[in-house]
C-alpha cells in the first residue's frame, strides 16, 4: 500500500472537539482516517491481531461493523483521552471488571507494538511523563527555571521552607486536580495561596506540594507538537485567575506570545527526555521577562488556545501524523 493510502488511527471519544478539529485537518490533506473510541470495544467494535515469531509487530484488523483497517498499513495513531471499554452489563462483578481490564489491555498494547509507527503520544510514556516532582527535576536539567519548591507531610519542615522562601506559597495537587463527591459531580482542587502562619498538625495527614508564588506578567499555555511551539498568552484580570486560571475564565484575557528560543529548545529536551512529541505546557513570564515552567500535561487541551488565537496547532497535528515532521 502506498503511503498517501495508510490510514491514522484518531482514537478519541466521539464527542471531543479537539480530536475533530485534527481529524478536519487530516481530510484536508487527504489522508485515510479511522476513527473510533475505546469505549465501542469490544461491543461495536472487533479487534484481531496476530503475531508470527518471525515477525516484528503484530498483524490483523480494526473493524467498526463498516470499516475495516489493517494494523500493519497504520501511518500513526493520535490517541486523544479515549474512555475506557465498555463490557455489556449482563456481565457481572468482579468479571465486568476483569473483562474490561483484559479489553483495555489488548486494545492498547496490539496498538503500542506496532513497529515505526509515530503517536501522539503513547500513552504508556504519558503515564511517566504527567508525574509533577518527575518534571520539575527534568524540565531543570533541560535548562528551564522552575519555582523553589518543597513536597512534605511535616509541619516543621513547611514552616522551615516557607521562611527560606521569603515569600508568598501556593499549595498545588501532586496527583491530578478533581475529587468525586458523587452523584457524577467533581470537584476540582485548585492551585491556592497559603499562609505560613496558619500551618498546623494537619500537614501530615499527607503529602503536600508548596511552591514559592511566582510573581506573573502573565502566563502561557505553550502547545509543542512534532517539534514546532506554539504560545498562547493568558491575561488574567482577577486575583482567583491570577493564581489558577482555571478557576475563572470569565477573567481571563487571551493573545499569542513568542517562545524565546531558549525556552523552545528546553521544551523540545523535555519532551525528548519522555519520548512524546506532544505537551500542553504552563509558563509564568515575571515581570522581568523570564519564563519559569510549572508543568506539563502530555494529554492537555488546546482547542480552547487554537479558537481563541487562531495559532494552527490542529494542522501542526495533522502535518506530524501524516509524516510531515517538522
Amino acid at each position: 500500500m502506498s503511503t498517501a493510502a495508510r490510514p491514522v488511527l484518531v482514537v478519541a471519544e466521539q464527542l471531543d472537539a479537539t480530536a475533530d478539529m485534527v481529524v478536519d485537518q487530516l481530510n484536508l490533506r487527504d489522508v485515510p482516517v479511522m476513527r473510533f473510541d475505546v469505549a465501542q470495544f469490544p461491543q461495536q467494535l472487533t479487534l484481531t491481531g496476530n503475531h508470527l515469531p518471525t515477525e516484528p509487530g503484530w498483524s490483523g484488523v480494526i473493524d467498526d461493523g463498516r470499516r475495516t483497517v489493517r494494523l500493519e498499513e497504520v501511518r500513526a495513531v493520535y490517541w486523544r483521552r479515549p474512555a475506557r471499554p465498555l463490557i455489556a452489563d449482563t456481565v457481572p462483578q468482579p468479571y465486568n471488571l476483569w473483562a474490561q481490564n483484559q479489553a483495555d489491555a489488548a486494545m492498547l498494547n496490539v496498538l503500542a507494538a506496532l513497529p515505526g509507527v509515530p503517536w501522539i503520544n503513547n500513552p504508556h510514556a504519558d503515564r511517566v511523563a504527567s508525574h509533577k516532582p518527575q518534571q520539575l527535576a527534568a524540565a531543570t536539567r533541560c535548562g528551564l527555571r522552575v519555582p523553589y519548591s518543597l513536597i512534605t507531610n511535616s509541619p516543621d519542615a513547611a514552616r522551615a521552607f516557607a521562611k527560606e522562601a521569603g515569600g508568598p506559597l501556593i499549595c498545588k495537587p501532586i496527583l491530578g486536580g478533581r475529587l468525586d463527591v458523587g452523584d457524577d459531580r467533581q470537584l476540582m482542587v485548585a492551585t491556592h495561596r497559603v499562609d505560613a502562619a496558619d500551618f498546623d498538625d494537619s500537614i501530615s495527614i499527607t503529602a503536600h506540594y508548596f511552591q514559592e508564588d511566582i510573581p506573573k506578567a502573565f502566563e502561557v499555555r505553550l502547545i509543542a507538537v512534532g517539534g514546532q511551539v506554539f504560545g498562547g498568552k493568558l491575561i488574567t484580570t482577577s486575583e482567583a485567575a491570577g493564581t489558577d486560571w482555571r478557576t475563572d475564565y470569565q477573567h481571563i484575557e487571551y493573545d499569542t506570545v513568542d517562545v524565546p528560543g531558549r525556552v523552545a529548545t528546553g521544551v523540545r529536551r523535555f519532551l525528548a527526555h519522555y519520548g512524546i512529541v506532544f505537551g500542553a505546557f504552563d509558563f509564568a513570564v515575571t515581570p522581568e521577562g523570564e519564563w519559569v515552567f510549572f508543568e506539563n500535561n502530555p494529554a492537555g487541551t488546546w482547542g480552547w488556545v487554537e479558537n481563541r488565537t487562531g495559532l494552527p496547532i490542529a494542522a501542526a497535528h495533522a502535518d506530524y501524523l501524516a509524516g510531515a515532521q517538522l
